[in-house]
């Protein structure tokens, strides 16, 4: 690939990709998605950084609400499935109007989840983390940390939504670039806000959530900017204001089947998580830290399995349905190449990853352990995720949620508990539940696609 492709790329050149040439497509995409992945991947591994010279107690606080969280994360991932699906439709279709119309109804429903979620957690932070087996302590000290994040949650929610839109329309740069503002902001307030600065001496904890609720929202004011312009092909112009209440069930008709793919994902997070607090607050600390390393690979792997739902969408509304095949088989190769090159980081480096973000030997242990154990089962979980983005960007949200509920809920957590405390391997049998658990996924992933149901789906 030349410089200019690579320049486009990242400048958001906008291309017709029912025409462009696969690999060229796939680069083109692959690399704003990326890079807006690493940029989603940067905020959890900068947050933990940074609450964790305030303490284990910190670090378990982030971890616990994290862990319920993923709940909001869960709603905007379902939501931006349906735009990434309906909206890579009717830009193959060549259906501009129609597509800036579906952003607006994307907009209405974000907001509106967004409010109850916001209640809840403002009045509710003290018994989330009471309900997750947090200690008293951890408690009386996290709780506005949490209130502020829920409070906050709108930020999340539709930094994930119209991401998704601009990825169905091919303009994966913008998503990109949301990514990195809200993260520059993340970055700049973080030691700010928690540490302070002369004689402004910081809020700790619930600094880091202010944090992260600002940059997020930074991010959101760019794409929504970009969105009302009117200098791209996806826009909403005044006569997309309107309610259409037909289109707001199919957006969640398809986004609860990518809704369920999240939540039984956060389900299965919420109960490993929870079973780590069994083995109280240091264990709970190493684990923490493990799966914010393991996001900063794993999020940049979405990112390029992001490719295969754009493709797939724009190819299917094109009625190219060999071209589509074909964009997934060949995403999935350049995946594979990516997550087997830095599973040798974290079998080698593991101990010296860890030690970046903390001193208590402990905790390092037990997240080198994490990294190194999960890192196993990474070719897999590879292809596992390029197969689930091209179920989405097909629409076919369900067929990957089912594979959830059968892989995750019935086969990992039940695996899990039973090497944990059955078998006494306490975390070390959590972490190996999760690299067999996602190995699998892959595989039956694998059979229902080539079943080619995907195909056949009308959005």
């Amino acid at each position: 690939m030349n410089f200019q492709l690579l320049k486009d790329a990242i400048a958001g050149k906008e291309q017709d990709f029912t025409k462009l040439s696969l690999k060229t497509a796939i680069f083109v995409l692959a690399v704003p998605m990326i890079l807006e992945m690493m940029m989603e991947s940067l905020f959890a591994v900068v947050d933990i950084f940074f609450v964790a010279k305030l303490g284990e107690k910190a670090i378990a606080t982030v971890g616990l609400t994290e862990s319920v969280i993923v709940l909001v994360y869960a709603v905007g991932f379902g939501i931006s499935m349906a735009a990434t699906a309906l909206i890579s439709r009717r830009f193959g279709e060549k259906n501009y109007h129609q597509a800036g119309s579906l952003a607006f109804q994307l907009l209405l429903v974000g907001g509106a989840i967004s409010l109850i979620f916001s209640v809840l957690g403002i009045f509710f932070a003290s018994d989330i983390l009471l309900l997750m087996g947090a200690e008293e302590e951890v408690i009386v000290t996290g709780s506005k940390f949490t209130q502020i994040i829920f409070a906050g949650n709108a930020a999340i929610l539709l930094l994930f939504l119209i991401n998704g839109a601009f990825r169905g329309a091919g303009q994966a740069h913008h998503a990109m670039r949301s990514l990195w503002i809200a993260n520059g902001f993340n970055i700049i307030l973080d030691p700010l806000l928690i540490f302070g600065l002369g004689s402004f001496e910081g809020f700790g904890l619930e600094g880091a959530a202010w944090a992260t609720t600002v940059g997020r929202g930074t991010g959101v004011l760019y794409q929504l900017y970009h969105l009302f312009n009117g200098k791209h092909r996806l826009q909403i112009t005044a006569a997309n204001l309107i309610v259409k209440w037909k289109t707001i069930h199919k957006i969640m008709d398809i986004a609860l089947g990518g809704m369920g793919q999240f939540l039984i994902d956060s389900v299965s997070w919420v109960a490993l998580t929870r079973m780590n607090a069994e083995f109280g607050s240091t264990a709970l600390a190493g684990y923490t830290i493990a799966m914010r390393v393991l996001i900063f690979t794993i999020l940049p792997a979405w990112g390029i399995s992001g490719a295969a739902a754009t493709l797939v969408g724009q190819n299917l509304g094109a009625k190219e349905v060999g071209r589509a095949e074909e964009s997934v088989w060949l995403t999935a190769k350049y995946c594979m190449i990516f997550m087997a090159s830095v599973t040798g980081i974290y079998l080698f480096y593991s101990d010296e990853l860890a030690g970046i973000f903390t001193d208590n030997q402990e905790v390092k242990d037990i997240a080198a352990q994490g990294l190194w154990v999960i890192a196993l089962g990474y070719v897999f979980f590879a292809i596992g995720m390029v197969l689930t983005q091209a179920f989405n960007g097909a629409g076919d949200t369900k067929t990957p949620a089912w594979i959830n509920v059968a892989v995750l809920l019935a086969f990992e957590i039940p695996l899990a508990w039973v090497l944990a405390f059955t078998f006494d391997l306490k975390y070390l049998g959590i972490f190996i539940a999760i690299a067999v658990a996602h190995s699998l996924h892959a595989v039956v992933a694998y059979i229902f696609f080539k079943k080619g149901k995907w195909k056949r789906i009308a959005v």
